[in-house]
């Protein structure tokens, strides 16, 4: 089979998976699950004909899915990938760039830069800020914090790339009581002990007390969220960010999804925002672009290009160059798809995905109310974060959901006690399929009430 005939054999079976969400399970049954022993084999001497490579990947690959881009899914603000961006990737493939600088691909760095500019323009976020397309929300924090202690130790004197960390001045980090895993996860890798990160004490909905702010200082970096992971909501950025900025530390804001209610009329919950150093945001949860696509956005262009630098003798290229603003020299052209979605959907179009999402997850905060779940927090954005009357029931009732394979959302810890945590997040979900969850849970609640 030759390369053009695979790949549109790839299209097709591609399109028939495509066809099928909405009526197949949302998570794969026991025997899709079963069928994933058919990989388990030798590595072959003799390799096999691409054809069938594709088959088995298709035919034992495929019904094992989970069907994340369904409008039933509900979990981990996972957004279906908006078609637009679909196509953009693939033609990405096919064009097969390294996409490290303009030398290696003009219409990478061309379309990346321009991707830059809008999502810039979409959050409102200082212009002149230096936009770095990643990998992840963890890879893009790792580089924020990488280039946020380098800077501070710049400011003493301390040269970070020539005297590394030995004998260097303490960089203090402050993080919300609630921070997210991924921001504790690249702490840790880039060696912040644990046990000598501050946490600040949050109130009952999740959000960092101003009156409880543990000391900041000129070496300082004090991590803010904007999107709480269960509840959704925001740190008071406008109570926070002036008194950490008045200390001279560096303000670092995990947006990973919350921050795009700045590009809608709820732009509200991030009052003062604009004013952190760095940020970080994920195309593939609220963008809804496909997965490996997130932003470091940092004010000081220069610090961040000076942290991430990878020129070489046989490699140089401008300071907003790719590779001079992630962790990786050869690259994908991660923001294409974020430009192809922010092109299709336009301001508007983000906007009102955006507003939908929230007014959905309140549609399905009322409708669980009213069948006599506990809703624990306020919902402000997309999440809904809820209870039944006992942990037992909690457990029971989301196992039962997911094993329907009509639904799928996860489980979550809220205070000491199990919870289960509902994100609406993508462009496919409309009111019937919000409608059809509250219809299940009621009809589970019931049913582990007898």
């Amino acid at each position: 089979m030759d390369e053009l005939t695979l790949l549109a054999d790839a299209d097709q079976r591609a399109q028939a998976y495509l066809a099928a969400v909405g009526q197949r399970r949302v998570f794969p049954d026991a025997d899709a699950l079963a069928g994933l022993a058919a990989f388990d084999e030798p590595l072959p001497e003799l390799g096999h004909p691409d054809a069938d490579v594709l088959r088995l990947l298709d035919e034992s690959g495929s019904p094992a899915a989970v069907a994340s881009n369904d409008p039933r899914y509900f979990g981990f603000v996972i957004g279906a990938a908006l078609p637009a961006a679909v196509a953009a990737e693939r033609l990405m493939l096919a064009w097969d760039q390294c996409a490290s600088s303009f030398d290696n691909s003009p219409v990478a760095a061309t379309v990346e830069r321009m991707a830059a500019r809008w999502v810039l323009e979409a959050l409102d976020l200082p212009r002149d800020s230096a936009v770095g397309f990643g990998t992840s929300a963890t890879a893009c924090t790792l580089v924020a914090i990488a280039a946020a202690r380098r800077a501070l130790l710049a400011r003493k004197g301390w040269d970070f790339d020539g005297d590394g960390l030995i004998g260097a001045p303490e960089v203090r980090v402050v993080i919300s009581e609630l921070g997210h895993i991924t921001v504790k996860k690249a702490l840790r890798v880039l060696g912040f002990g644990m046990k000598r990160v501050v946490t600040a004490p949050v109130d009952a909905h999740g959000r960092i007390d101003p009156a409880r702010l543990p000391p900041l200082d000129d070496l300082t970096i004090f991590c803010v969220q904007a999107g709480e992971v269960n509840t959704g909501e925001f740190d008071p950025f406008w109570a926070l960010i002036p008194q950490a900025k008045a200390a001279g530390a560096w303000v670092h804001v995990d947006g990973a999804f919350g921050i795009w209610a700045r590009a809608s009329s709820k732009v509200h919950l991030t009052e003062g925002i604009e004013g952190a150093d760095s940020w970080t945001t994920d195309g593939h949860k609220w963008l809804n672009t496909p997965y490996d696509g997130a932003m470091t956005i940092c004010r000081d262009a220069a610090s961040l290009a000076a942290a991430m630098n990878s020129d070489a003798v046989y490699s140089s290229a401008a300071q907003d160059a790719q590779k001079n603003l992630n962790l990786e020299f050869s690259r994908r052209a991660r923001g294409i798809p974020i430009w192809a979605a922010l092109r299709a959907l336009g301001r508007s179009g983000v906007a009102s995905m955006v507003e939908r999402h929230c007014a959905q997850a309140s549609r399905i905060a009322d409708g669980l109310r009213a069948a006599g779940y506990d809703v624990l927090n306020r919902v402000v954005l997309n999440q809904v974060l809820v209870r039944a009357a006992t942990d037992e029931q909690t457990i029971a009732i989301r196992k039962a959901a997911q094993a329907s394979g009509e639904v799928w959302f996860g489980p979550t810890v809220w205070q000491g006690r199990p919870a289960f945590r509902i994100s609406v997040s993508s462009w496919r979900t409309n009111d019937e399929h919000v409608d059809r969850l509250v219809e299940l849970l009621a009809i589970l609640l019931e049913k582990y009430n007898d």
